[in-house]
């Protein structure tokens, strides 16, 4: 008798494709770690000789921000800065290239809901901030003595720092067509963001409509309250900094998922 083989039968998604948004997030996951002496070690690098060039150079280590050595103020803001534009890059660099290549429709052909390709990519930004951010700390505790105040404001400010930047990212990729788009993004809005944001001063010396100015920039908070989980000090009010992260982090992922849903640059 001939077995009777049965025909295949759909895969029952659910609400979730959960392996779909897996397999997504290890791919964007994947695309950093293949080649971490560019992603990982040369961000980890930058920042190191941040730190040096600062310390020995310009006579950082002398330096104090009220009680504060200016040295144990710095570092956090280098990693957190290192942590953000390597977020940014993950995201906005792998959506560029798939749409110049051409590549982009294997992303957009699978069962994956809109939500879950932002989430995927979106993922992706954020591990690779996560793991600049934590190889940063262990090299810089070489150099120093890395003091921790309050861990929830270090995970916290880390995540929504790294989520803010890798949806900026892929707003950012999505938007550009070609890579001098890109770099217009990074240019005139990541760069001047980043380094306007308190990460090499205390907002406090600032003039009072530059102070101000300060203060409406979400990556100040970013950095703010990184610092205060290292060294307990503040500039701005971290209650408003909690929540000045959360909004602007729900903002950035509608707007992603808009973009997606709608198919905007990717579909035409």
């Amino acid at each position: 008798m001939s077995q009777i083989t049965q025909p295949p039968r759909p895969r029952v998604l659910g609400p979730v494709n959960w392996l779909g948004l897996q397999t997504l997030t290890g791919k964007e996951t994947g695309r950093f770690i293949k080649v971490y002496a560019q992603t990982i070690v040369a961000p980890v690098i930058t920042t190191l000789l941040f730190y040096l060039v600062f310390s020995l150079a310009l006579g950082g280590a002398q330096r104090m921000i009220g009680a504060t050595p200016y040295m144990a103020f710095l570092a956090p803001g280098l990693i957190m800065m290192s942590m953000a534009q390597n977020a940014f890059a993950n995201t906005s660099s792998s959506m560029v290239i798939s749409k110049v290549q051409g590549n982009i429709v294997d992303v957009l052909m699978p069962p994956l809901s809109p939500m879950e390709l932002t989430l995927g990519y979106t993922l992706g930004g954020i591990a690779r901030g996560l793991v600049v951010g934590f190889v940063s700390i262990l090299v810089l505790a070489l150099l120093m003595d890395v003091q921790i105040s309050n861990v929830f404001y270090i995970i916290y400010h880390g995540l929504m720092g790294s989520m803010m930047l890798a949806l900026l990212g892929l707003i950012g990729g999505i938007w550009s067509s070609k890579f001098d788009h890109l770099a217009a993004v990074q240019n005139f809005i990541i760069m001047p963001a980043t380094f306007l944001s308190g990460t090499f001063y205390t907002a406090d010396r600032l003039p009072e409509s530059w102070r101000f100015l300060c203060h409406l920039n979400p990556f100040f908070y970013m950095i703010d309250g990184f610092r205060y989980g290292f060294i307990g000090i503040s500039d701005g009010t971290l209650g408003v900094g909690l929540v000045t992260l959360a909004v602007t982090n729900i903002i950035l992922l509608a707007v992603a998922y808009r973009m997606i849903s709608t198919g905007y640059k990717l579909k035409s």
